[in-house]
């Protein structure tokens, strides 16, 4: 027994001691780790996410950047925090972890609809950008700044007005009437359309200086989440913000230019016109004595005035901008203020803004605060270009006729003009076309306009459960403008009464939006980020306008014995309007072996702008979902060993998108408003305030786009090689226009309506190059290219194959349209008769082909010809680094747009009937002198001779910069630069600008040519 015992107990003590080990390691295996967080700087960061690697034991840091849990000996424990490099660590009983700011991170990430994505996980068909701080010209707004960078992405500014608007487009337009501009989203804020009084451009509140980055939503797979404002694509623009950690640092960025005219109109000069209408005339007509004026005298004069020299001048304008950015302890911040003053390059037009904006990101709450605040000056020049061009040259500016002010004539039609009548007298006749110079001296047309943008954002991350983050942006656009105009009496600009008047608008956009958003890995393969939300807007106008004349009503008397009365003071001129949109909305990524995945998108918007009314179709709600498939291609085994290919990714989408904007916010039901012409007044209501109907449409609904997207992605060389591709077709359904109905069917006889469809196909492409990248040397060159064809498929209410729907506007002495809507044309086409041309390739004045062949010319031998859309945009930019030195250009080419010349129409008749009609004498067109048409009908101004190609090359600026540090021995460096902007066009168009948004040119505010001096300065 004794041996047994000792046999058996060494197995028992060997049992005992390995079950102590396995109790030991167990032990081991719950370690409690406790560390601080911290960046570069020392600096705490609160709110880290904490994990141990593979599981979901996680915890986040708390006010002074530490953490507590539990893990096992040596297992990895993963530290992060957006902005900053992920950091892995062993698991220690102590940890200090300090975390590297990222800015590769930075760029890699890009703000999509509600949330972000890095570049290589998107689906869809998205660009974003950031501002080049080195190649631009003058940014002013935030349209500037992306003008020719993006594939798919036409940018037309309007005029050279400044601080003017643009005409945005994303793969063509796809309405009708219905807006065609992108949705704006600012900082998470869904802009409204309102736009605000006495601001030409609703986007001059956000300063680009400001701007962090655009991010560019094109295909409906990425556009869908915002449901119904989506169909025109969507434009985000992220603001900048303060980093944690950062010592305040201070930005300066300054700079003067100097704009001038490049080009004016080629007219007759006063001997000139003398010549042509005493040819024409006779020297002892009527018309050769209008030639000219009197002095105080009596004596006849003869000026030679080059009217568009006197209106034009040479524009002096500054632009300042200052920053302060840090972080305080748990508290990065960012602070602006800026001032712009342009100048417009016709005399008296100013554009002045201020600007200022900050922003809070308190990390302990993950808070963002925003807010922009802007106060714009306008003060607009009247439209006299077109007078400046017409205006008699042998007229002098300024005469003895103390009725004007010592201004010669008058200026627009119905206000009266003055001359002597040889006897010592003053008479009074109406003079027509009148003195541009008076126009701009005598006229006060000036706007104050005020914008606040607001936001707060939170983020929430559920403590144990990190995967599950809960997100609110409440945000706000609040605006108000107001816009005052003043003509002096006995002026030039008015009658002898004067005028004044003011309009004004205030608009409000407040919006909430609550989503979650839950991210989860399975087993490193399979990768879920799944969002579902709420979004609540309400947007508000209200608009008001009273006129009236400077004259004491009733009491003094004037020319020719006549008394005038002002206008009802009580007139009702108030308006307001609202509407709501309410919506649901989801998203859905997967993601497999990091190599396939999936975007599944699903949004529900109900608007107030549609019939919800029991007993009517109910067309309140509208459903757009979208999905996108993507392949990276470069992470399969047949290609990842390929070192020359740093990237490739296949994507395909689809998706339904829909378009409320343009339309009214009651024309579903039968509402009433009040007249506001005081010829409807009558004394016997109370208030003499009388009401019409308004036609309505209770069967009006959502215009629904749908599209196709596929596209590739190829990098090479590490990036040093990027190439971009994508194809898609839109189809837009139920397309809203307003067109004529008969008689008797609705109170008015046009109404809005779903009236059909149409489509866009193209293709774009992309690509950046960097050929040279060494440490003194470093070059890219940036390549865009955009095909667009647009068609109307369907017009429904159209009876027969020659319906079509007028638009445009631009033919002269009728008010007609040179525009048209039809089956199997682009949207816009032009609707002109075919010119007969002589064996020398002339235009033959009157003479037409008979297209309908019924032996006589009407209406319907007017045909179709080209449209102003471009077939093909191109964008290029070039940037050369040398050490301190930077040279950089940008250019844009717009292929297969036209344009009709409504002005050389307007001004081609050179007849005796024409030059001189009813006392009026206008001046003339040397190109219409040398066209030579007389006694031209009504047809001629609709001739096809005057539909020009308008394509074109620009060179849009080209900038030299130097940049240096420790300024005389100081701290502060910087980059000084020099800008040439507008330097150049090529193109075949005869008129003044090639870049007509509409397609009819009249006469536009010249885009000048600007000399640009700035300086950047950090310390």
């Amino acid at each position: 027994m004794m041996k047994q015992v000792n046999i058996k107990l060494p197995f028992r003590m060997l049992a005992l001691v390995v079950g102590l080990f396995l109790a030991m390691g167990a032990f081991a295996q719950n370690i409690t780790v406790k560390g601080h967080v911290k960046d570069a700087t020392g600096e705490a960061i609160i709110g880290a996410t904490v994990r141990v690697a593979g599981t979901q034991n996680a915890t986040i840091t708390d006010f002074d950047g530490n953490f507590t849990l539990q893990a096992k000996q040596g297992a990895d424990i993963q530290i992060s925090y957006v902005g900053y490099q992920m950091a892995t660590v062993k698991a220690a009983a102590n940890l200090e972890v300090v975390l590297k700011d990222d800015t590769a991170v930075l760029e890699n990430v890009v703000v999509i609809g509600y949330g972000r994505a890095k570049k290589s996980d998107l689906t869809g068909s998205v660009t974003a950008i950031k501002p080049d701080e080195k190649n631009h010209g003058l940014n002013v707004n935030a349209q500037d700044m992306i003008s020719g960078k993006i594939a798919g992405v036409s940018v037309i500014s309007g005029d050279g007005r400044p601080g003017g608007g643009a005409q945005i487009r994303i793969r063509g337009g796809s309405s009708l009437n219905a807006s065609n501009d992108p949705l704006i989203v600012i900082d998470g804020l869904a802009m409204d359309n309102y736009g605000v009084q006495g601001l030409s451009n609703p986007l001059s509140m956000v300063n680009p200086n400001d701007i962090e980055s655009f991010t560019v939503l094109k295909d409906a797979s990425a556009t869908a989440i915002y449901g119904s404002r989506a169909s025109n694509g969507v434009i985000i623009i992220t603001t900048k913000k303060g980093r944690s950690g950062q010592k305040p640092t201070f930005n300066y960025n300054s700079n003067v230019s100097i704009a001038s005219v490049k080009k004016t109109t080629d007219v007759l000069d006063g001997p000139g016109l003398m010549s042509y209408i005493k040819k024409l005339y006779g020297e002892d007509s009527d018309a050769y004595a209008e030639l000219g004026y009197y002095d105080a005298n009596g004596n006849k004069q003869y000026a030679n005035t080059d009217w568009q020299d006197e209106i034009f001048r040479t524009a002096l304008s500054t632009d300042h901008n200052l920053t302060m950015s840090g972080g305080m302890k748990n508290m990065p911040y960012r602070v602006s203020i800026g001032y712009t003053n342009q100048s417009g390059v016709v005399k008296t037009d100013k554009f002045e803004r201020f600007t200022g904006s900050f922003n809070l990101s308190p990390s302990l709450l993950k808070l963002n605060i925003n807010g922009k605040g802007m106060i714009a000056k306008n003060h607009y020049a009247p439209g006299v270009v077109g007078a400046a061009i017409a205006m008699d040259p042998t007229k002098a500016v300024k005469s003895d006729y103390p009725v004007y002010r010592d201004y010669f004539g008058g200026y627009v039609q119905n206000f009266t003009g003055a001359s002597y009548d040889g006897a010592a007298n003053w008479k009074y006749t109406n003079k027509g076309t009148g003195n541009p110079v008076a126009a701009l001296n005598q006229t006060n047309d000036r706007a104050t306009s005020k914008s606040l943008i607001g936001n707060i954002e939170a983020d929430y991350s559920i403590h144990g459960f990190e995967d599950l983050h809960l997100h609110m942006n409440a945000a706000m656009d609040l605006s108000t403008g107001k816009q005052d105009t003043d003509r002096q009496p006995n002026s030039a600009v008015a009658n002898y009464y004067g005028w004044t008047n003011w309009s004004t608008m205030d608009t409000y956009n407040l919006q909430l939006s609550l989503y979650a958003q839950y991210m989860k890995d399975f087993a490193d393969v399979h990768h879920f980020d799944a969002m579902a939300g709420y979004e609540w807007q309400h947007f508000h106008k209200q608009t008001d306008w009273f006129g009236h004349g400077t004259y004491p009503a009733g009491n003094t008397k004037y020319a020719e014995g006549t008394y005038y009365d002002a206008p009802k003071a009580d007139q009702i001129t108030m308006y307001k309007t609202e509407n709501f949109l309410v919506s649901f909305f989801g998203r859905l990524n997967y993601s497999l072996m990091d190599r396939y995945m999936l975007t599944f998108t699903l949004r529900a918007d109900g608007s107030s702008r549609f019939n919800w009314m029991k007993g009517n179709p109910n067309q309140q709600w509208g459903y757009f979902p979208a999905m996108a498939l993507a392949w990276k291609m470069k992470e399969e085994s047949f290609l990842k060993n390929i070192d020359v290919l740093t990237d490739a990714k296949l994507r395909l989408g689809w998706g339904i998108t829909g378009q409320q904007e343009g339309i009214g916010d009651y024309t579903y039901i039968p509402v009433f408003k009040p007249n506001t012409n005081s010829h409807a007044l009558y004394p016997v209501l109370d208030n003499g305030t009388t009401y019409r109907p308004e036609a309505f449409n209770a069967h009006l609904t959502w215009e629904k786009t749908t599209t196709w997207n596929a596209g590739i992605d190829l990098s090479f060389l590490n990036n040093r090689l990027e190439f971009n591709l994508d194809w898609y077709y839109r189809k837009t359904t139920d397309l809203i226009n307003t067109v004529f109905v008969a008689a008797g069917s609705n109170f008015r006889n046009k109404v809005t309506s779903n009236i059909g469809s149409l489509h866009n196909t193209g293709f774009e492409f992309m690509t950046t190059v960097r050929p040279i990248q060494t440490k003194d040397w470093q070059w890219e060159v940036s390549y865009n290219f955009t095909y667009n064809h647009n068609e109307i498929d369907e017009l429904i209410d159209g009876v027969g194959a020659d319906y079509f729907v007028e638009t445009g506007g631009g033919l002269t002495g009728t008010g007609g349209n040179i525009q048209a809507h039809t089956v199997g044309k682009p949207v816009s086409a032009f609707h002109v008769y075919q010119q007969v041309y002589d064996q020398n390739g002339k235009p033959i004045p009157n003479a037409f082909v008979d297209r309908n062949g019924n032996g006589y010319l009407d209406s319907g031998d007017r045909y179709y010809y080209y449209k102003p859309a471009a077939d093909v945009l191109m964008g290029l930019s070039s940037k050369v680094q040398y050490k301190n030195w930077d040279l950089g250009f940008s250019m844009r080419a717009s292929l297969g747009n036209y344009v009709f010349n409504s002005t050389a129409s307007g001004s081609s008749n050179v007849g005796a009937g024409s030059v001189y009609t009813n006392g009026n004498l206008n001046n003339l067109r040397t190109v219409a002198v040398e066209r030579g048409f007389t006694n031209v009908s009504q047809q001629q101004y609709a001739s096809d001779y005057f539909v020009e190609n308008a394509s074109f090359l620009k060179l849009d600026n080209i900038t030299l910069g130097y940049s240096f540090n420790k300024l005389f021995g100081t701290s502060i460096n910087g980059r000084a630069y020099a800008t040439v902007q507008n330097v150049m066009t090529i193109t075949n168009y005869t008129g003044i600008d090639p870049e007509v948004a509409s397609g009819v040119d009249g006469d536009i505010y010249p885009r000048p040519i600007t000399t640009i001096l700035g300086v950047s300065l950090n310390f």
